[in-house]
């Protein structure tokens, strides 16, 4: 198979659609040599965070030398984003070969009671098998979807992450803080520390129970107004509070990380970042290699990712943020308050599994425009719902599809002063890939 033709099969495998579990994943993986068996991890989930969380760590571990795998979901532009090492994407050629590879594999399986791969499976497993061939020294792993019964909780961390709890995804994961974190907290391991940013009390005490099940110390990433102990890291902001991209400082229970500056923007990126250098450290307290302080300055000041909180163009702006729950519209909309512009405009779509009207609520009120649209997605949710929703805020309201036509005439009606917000979904922000919008309509 050529790259494309790798790719359609993979999609192909969406009809499956999502099969939480893992015996049959395993099951495959041993089939291929169970390649998640080969390096340390950083394994990281989350409501919010969690992929920049698994970006930073993955920085901080290069800036120490080492060889690093990392895999994220979903991705925003480039199927090949969701494998990474040092950095840089999966090779089309690899990837096509790596599913040719698994392919007879996953169908031998797919002819026994265990079932047929899903396309996540697929796409850990190439991730997995990658890693392998290129011998990472560590991979840092982002969750896919809540964490006991996703693919990824196959491997054996030195570290895991929790970065905080909100209501998503709760048709699967549950209706309440508590029932998520239930799910989330099921990456945690016999022995292995868990950091947190979690501040839900609700969602906390289920993962604190989890940790003392599983004798995993649970240290706790905090704003600096909490008193300092072993199993608290702070993080505060020592320069400008309304800068995107202030200076703060991390405070673990072994060292102080003064002088930092994250690449992305946003408060809180600051609590990610704490939890990225904490899951580091814990690893490195694990394995027996030091923490250099320069090294983790410069893993955080590099780390970007798109789709968060990206600028992509001036005069007017241009802003993709996938904020697609509450609790990443309410950080999007904080982050907006310290902003210069004179009007949003907000395009805006959304994919099923999420609440429209939580986000929308936090966001419509804030735009003098509304474009509700819709990801290229098989469960992308109907405009008129999302329009629906934003009319209860405002009253100017307009559905334009598909999504790069509403980014288009929303950057068309805006000032040079103005900002145009693209948000919802990361596949929406993945609709209007910067390239595509400075090509002519038709092209």
């Amino acid at each position: 198979m050529n790259f494309e033709e790798a790719l359609e099969y993979m999609q192909s495998l969406r009809q499956f659609g999502i099969k939480l579990g893992n015996e049959r994943f395993l099951n495959l993986l041993e089939r291929i040599g169970n390649p998640h068996l080969e390096y340390p991890v950083v394994h990281v989930t989350g409501t919010k965070g969690k992929g920049s969380t698994t970006a930073m760590a993955a920085g901080i571990l290069r800036e120490h030398g080492f060889n690093v795998g990392s895999y994220f979901s979903p991705y925003v532009f480039d199927v090949r984003e969701r494998v990474q090492v040092n950095g840089e994407m999966i090779p089309h050629d690899d990837f096509a070969r790596l599913v040719s590879e698994i392919r007879p594999y996953a169908e031998a399986l797919a002819a026994t009671d265990a079932g047929t791969t899903t396309e996540f499976e697929l796409k850990t497993a190439v991730g997995f098998l990658y890693f392998a061939e290129r011998q990472v020294d560590f991979a840092t792993i982002e969750v896919g979807l809540g964490g006991r019964l996703d693919a990824t909780n196959v491997v054996s961390p030195l570290s895991t992450v929790i970065t905080n709890i909100g209501l998503d995804h709760m048709h699967i994961l549950g209706d309440t803080h508590a029932k998520i974190a239930y799910e989330k907290a099921g990456i945690i391991k016999p022995g292995i520390p868990c950091i947190t940013a979690t501040d839900n009390s609700e969602a906390l005490e289920v993962i604190r129970q989890r940790a003392d099940e599983e004798n995993a110390s649970l240290i706790r990433v905090v704003h600096d107004s909490q008193p300092q102990d072993a199993n608290v890291i702070q993080w505060k902001v020592t320069g400008n509070i309304n800068d995107n991209r202030p200076e703060f400082t991390v405070i673990t229970g072994c060292n102080e990380y003064t002088g930092l500056r994250a690449a992305l923007l946003g408060e809180y990126q600051l609590a990610n970042a704490g939890c990225a250098i904490g899951a580091v450290e814990e690893a490195s307290n694990r394995i027996g290699f030091r923490m250099d302080p320069d090294a983790v300055r410069r893993g955080v000041e590099k780390t970007t990712l798109p789709g968060r909180m990206q600028i992509a163009r001036w005069n007017p702006t241009l802003l993709l943020d996938g904020a697609h729950n509450q609790i990443a519209a309410e950080a999007l909309r904080a982050e907006l308050g310290k902003m210069q512009y004179e009007r949003l405009l907000l395009v805006i779509g959304m994919v099923a599994g999420h609440e429209p009207g939580g986000v929308v609520s936090v966001l419509s009120p804030l735009a003098a425009k509304v474009f509700a649209t819709q990801p290229n997605w098989h469960k992308s949710i109907d405009p008129e719902e999302i329009a629906a929703a934003a009319r209860i805020s405002n009253s100017n309201v307009e559905i334009v599809t598909p999504a790069l036509d509403a980014a288009r005439n929303a950057l068309a009606e805006a000032g040079p002063n103005d900002l145009v917000l693209v948000t919802g979904s990361f596949y929406l922000v993945g609709d209007v890939n910067p390239a595509l919008l400075s090509a002519k309509r038709g092209d």
